[in-house]
């Protein structure tokens, strides 16, 4: 379709001209509206925007031929005006029995209207209509100023009239007056881009042609939504208001603000024409003669007036239709498959035997529990961890990276070692490394991977009650509110009362651990060969002696004997040497008369000098046994407390879980109050089986058309 706006003519391929795809569109729109859901297709019509002066009533009045639109001071439209104009041939019938109690003169049994609220009657006195208008309107809305969304639908039947539809909205105000809501300016904002911004929509901008055409309320906020005109056409009013002189052949040309579908100029009857009840044939006429007689129009009469504005916009629709009627199609078929499965996820409203449900649903519940904790389901995620894959997450990467980051000696120093040695000889310095000092501190170790190994169960917990949400999210859940809730408390008691077990299980094994301390083990680093590496680098450390006779290193073995052999108690005793004895680092005594005196030790006995080198060479080798059974434990850890964890816990919910949930739950005397259906759910059924039913009649009406 392709618009000259020098001329406002439109030209269409294929001279096209069907007036059943309007009655089909009105058709759509009746049935979506009939069944009071929002209509979930944009469905191609014209919506009449402009401010409340601009003329929008008598515009339409004068497209439809009759006087029916209420009239007053105000907002007069308060609701969404659906005006579907149907085209009828002319019958010679005269007046009937229905035109008996009327006060409208020129009604005739070629014309009348009807409500899709009241569908059936129809009405001849369109007076009547005026005054249906305004009784539907207060009925939704009261007596004040406020506004509503809701839409009156109206059906008018005329030879006289074009297939068109049209969407008469409030016009716009800037200053709210009397009892208008504060906000009445953004509500009547709100409503109309509602309507106006969905891309189907032809936007019909009214705007009076003595202001200037930049202050036009309606051009403004059709070009928020439609930038380029593409689907916008203007309406000029009181065009015969203009000052002398002044005309909008500019307007008309595109050349203030260009529209694609162009400008049409009207002229409606004024106030006194209204007051006096000027007929509008007689009103259509007069704006012919204006616009034949005008020199700025003469030569464009063609173009001008509202017959050429009802043929533009009966072919733009029509137009319009034809090209979005496919994608209009795929919509229908598309949102009734999506309600359809929707309606189908919600189930039946009509229950079954209670019993059989109850069960059902705890049978679907615990094969669900299964599925997703071995990773069978059929909603496996390929964007995150779920399921069991978190718990083996737990058990691989936190539980094991945790306990492999416990160092046994950041709490335990060289100088507590040492100290711990010299307690665990007694009053007997020992002659080889004590194996209580090991021992001691080794337990002492290994009771720390309790509290690790404790918050890998909790977090095992945690991963449980993640799944339990996950599962309990379904349609099927959401259904039955007290049903959730209950099998929530039941598995989540159910996990707690697992729970204790599993700790005991897990510190068991800890105490098994700390309780023997098995230096047989295959992979334990025995005393031997710890100090054989400990010898091994000191000996590397030490300078190589050189006999200074001929200058070549001395062997090792030629090294005095108490030198090379550290782990005996009193090998390393030197009178004069720095430590001054065997407690040397405990109680230095460099006063020689001090020391004759023997006074006795002070209350508390600490070490206060450096590690001897017999010392040091201890602390070593029981740092490696240590290190080196610690490390066994570990290993036995990390691979235990999560089959302790799997057994106690993880297992125990797929083996008793169904067990659990029937003796809890499956009560004759709470069966009923566990399948009250949620209120979300009743309301959602009611919706989807609306929209189902609207979805199906309008695939049945647009698959007549080919």
């Amino acid at each position: 379709m392709t618009v000259d706006v020098n001329t406002g003519s439109l030209s269409t391929p294929g001279g096209i001209s069907d007036p059943g795809l309007i009655k089909l569109v009105n058709k759509l729109q009746d049935v979506f509206t009939t069944v009071g859901v929002n209509n979930p297709i944009d469905l191609p019509q014209i919506v009449v925007v402009g401010s409340q002066s601009s003329g929008k009533s008598s515009v339409l009045e004068n497209i439809v031929g009759r006087d029916f639109l209420p009239r007053g001071s105000g907002i007069v439209t308060r609701r969404p005006l659906v005006l579907q104009l149907i085209n009828r041939t002319a019958t010679q019938n005269g007046f009937g029995n229905e035109l008996d109690d009327n006060t409208d003169k020129a009604a005739n049994t070629d014309e009348w209207g009807e409500f899709l609220h009241i569908p059936g009657q129809k009405f001849y006195d369109f007076n009547k209509i005026r005054d249906e208008i305004s009784r539907e309107t207060e009925a939704k809305v009261g007596r004040n100023a406020g506004i509503s969304p809701a839409p009156i639908n109206l059906r008018i039947y005329s030879p006289n009239v074009l297939n068109l539809t049209l969407v008469d909205l409030p016009g716009l105000t800037r200053v709210p007056v009397g009892d208008q809501p504060r906000d009445i300016e953004k509500q009547i904002r709100d409503m109309i881009l509602k309507y106006i911004q969905k891309s189907n929509a032809i936007i019909l901008a009214v705007t009076a042609a003595n202001v200037d055409l930049a202050n036009s309320d309606g051009l403004k906020l059709a070009r928020e939504v439609d930038p380029e005109g593409q689907r916008t056409i203007g309406v000029l009013t009181k065009v015969d208001l203009m000052d002398e002189g002044t005309d909008v052949v500019d307007i008309l040309a595109g050349r203030i603000i260009p529209l694609r579908l162009g400008y049409v100029p009207v002229v409606n009857r004024g106030q006194r024409d209204i007051d006096n009840k000027k007929p509008i044939n007689a009103s259509l006429e007069a704006e012919k003669n204006f616009f034949e007689n005008h020199k700025a129009y003469r030569n464009k009469s063609s173009y001008c007036g509202t017959p050429y504005l009802a043929r533009k916009l009966n072919l733009i629709l029509m137009m319009h239709i034809k090209q979005t009627l496919p994608d209009i199609k795929a919509r229908i078929s598309s949102s009734l498959q999506k309600y359809t499965q929707e309606l189908e996820s919600l189930g039946p409203s009509i229950l079954g035997n209670s019993a059989n449900i109850v069960l059902n649903i705890i049978t679907e519940f615990t094969n669900e529990w299964r599925t997703v904790l071995d990773g069978k389901s059929t909603e496996l995620s390929s964007q995150e961890l779920s399921g069991g894959a978190r718990i083996s997450f737990v058990f691989h990467e936190l539980y094991s990276n945790g306990v492999k980051a416990v160092d046994p000696f950041d709490q335990v120093k060289d100088s507590d070692i040492r100290v711990i040695l010299y307690n665990s000889s007694g009053p007997s310095p020992a002659l080889f490394v004590g194996t209580a000092a090991f021992e001691l501190i080794v337990k002492q170790q290994i009771k720390r991977l309790e509290e690790p190994s404790l918050k890998c169960a909790s977090l095992v917990y945690d991963e449980l009650v993640r799944i339990l949400t996950t599962v309990l999210s379904k349609q099927l859940y959401r259904r039955y509110p007290g049903l959730k809730e209950k099998i929530h408390q039941v598995v989540i008691s159910f996990f707690k009362k697992a729970m204790e077990p599993t700790n005991k299980l897990v510190k068991d094994l800890v105490a098994m651990e700390a309780c023997y301390i098995n230096t047989g083990h295959p992979d334990f680093l025995n005393g031997h060969r710890a100090m054989a590496i400990v010898n091994e680098r000191h000996n590397g450390s030490r300078p190589v002696q050189v006999d200074p006779k001929t200058g070549k290193p001395i062997p090792q073995s030629a090294t005095p004997a108490r030198a090379a052999s550290p782990t005996l108690a009193g090998s390393n005793l030197d009178e004069g040497g720095s430590n001054g004895g065997f407690f040397g680092s405990f109680f230095a005594a460099k006063n020689k008369k001090k020391a004759a005196a023997m006074e006795p030790p002070p209350p508390s006995l600490k070490a206060s000098g450096t590690l001897s080198e017999r010392e040091n060479i201890e602390v070593e080798v029981i740092k490696l046994l240590i290190q080196s059974y610690y490390n066994i434990v570990k290993r036995t850890m990390i691979d235990m407390v999560p089959k302790a964890i799997m057994l106690n816990l993880v297992q125990l919910t797929k083996d008793e879980m169904q067990k659990e949930l029937l003796e809890n739950m499956y009560r004759a005397d709470e069966l009923d109050d566990l399948l009250k259906e949620s209120d979300y759910t009743v309301r959602r059924r009611k919706e989807c089986q609306q929209m189902v039913e609207s979805l199906s009649k309008a695939s049945e009406i647009v698959s007549q058309v080919q």
